[in-house]
């Protein structure tokens, strides 16, 4: 039989347990990584104090992002077998609790970001209103809610720069178009093989809301556009965000790995295609990103 100091205890470390499974940890720390990234690119003279801050604030951000999109979610995630144990479907949460934590983890964050600059709380704080408040009600109305969840979905990389220089430039808008334009192959990817699931809560988000050739083309095109944007700072109009022509044909390299599985989902239309191209896609952001910073200080 339990003690009760032993069932407190046990009670403390489910309800810990269940935040971290309502904000995502893994992913809002992945996510984190791309404003690690903007700041390296971006510092002239780095601040330990604000590099932490960012992480800090960066991880409870889109933290509290998460936690508010599956509070209005939950009915939906209840249907759909990736998403059905989260915690509000589930019960370990409340929704009282649920909002408590969001809005505490939003406090935190935007503090944060607030303390290094202004200018990155509040584009921090328009990532939150973009992703809960606009793109996460138009996921079941229309596919165009992957268009404008890419918008929040790219705040990340050009947040890092924005922490480290105070500013919002061509510099900025390229790292903003790198990831923005990401998404598309990644995210449509996921819709694919995902597709069944999805329609049980009544999403369809693949551009053509069918898993047909009209959406394979999408995928392709904007995968295309992703390459474009990935190795555009090689030809000098991007201010001091550059690539050497070596980092050129690296990350052009990943991108065409990225474009390989976008035409095999093409030709095979395959459930497993279609994972390939979202795991190469993670592969191609993480390498792309870490070829710039090796490449600023070589």
């Amino acid at each position: 039989m339990m003690s009760p100091n032993t069932l407190s205890t046990s009670v403390e470390t489910s309800f810990v347990k269940e935040v971290i499974r309502l904000g995502k940890l893994r992913l809002s720390t992945s996510v984190v990584f791309s404003s690690v990234a903007g700041y390296i690119l971006g510092f002239t003279t780095f601040n330990w104090t604000h590099f932490i801050l960012l992480i800090i604030g960066g991880i409870t951000v889109v933290a509290a992002s998460n936690a508010l999109n599956q509070m209005y979610e939950k009915d939906r995630d209840a249907l759909m077998n990736r998403t059905k144990n989260r915690p509000l479907p589930l019960g370990t949460l409340s929704m009282r609790q649920a909002w408590i934590v969001s809005l505490v983890l939003l406090l935190v964050g935007l503090t944060a970001l607030y303390y290094i600059n202004p200018m990155t709380s509040y584009f921090g704080a328009l990532s939150v209103v973009l992703y809960a408040v606009v793109y996460t009600p138009l996921k079941a109305r229309t596919p165009m809610a992957v268009f404008v969840g890419a918008f929040p979905g790219a705040i990340p990389y050009m947040l890092g720069w924005v922490a480290a220089r105070n500013d919002f430039d061509i510099e900025t808008g390229t790292l903003f178009a790198q990831q923005f334009f990401w998404q598309f192959p990644h995210f449509w990817a996921i819709a694919w093989f995902s597709y069944d699931d999805y329609a049980k809560a009544g999403y369809y988000l693949l551009p053509s809301r069918h898993k047909d050739r009209s959406s394979q083309l999408f995928i392709i095109v904007y995968t295309l556009w992703m390459i474009a944007v990935g190795i555009l700072p090689a030809f000098g109009i991007t201010g001091e965000l550059t690539l050497s022509p070596v980092g050129a044909v690296l990350v052009g390299s990943l991108g065409l790995w990225v474009l390989r599985q976008a035409f095999l989902l093409l030709n095979e239309a395959e459930d497993k295609v279609a994972r390939k191209l979202m795991f190469s896609s993670i592969g191609y952001l993480t390498g792309m990103q870490i070829i710039y910073i090796i490449d600023r200080f070589i």
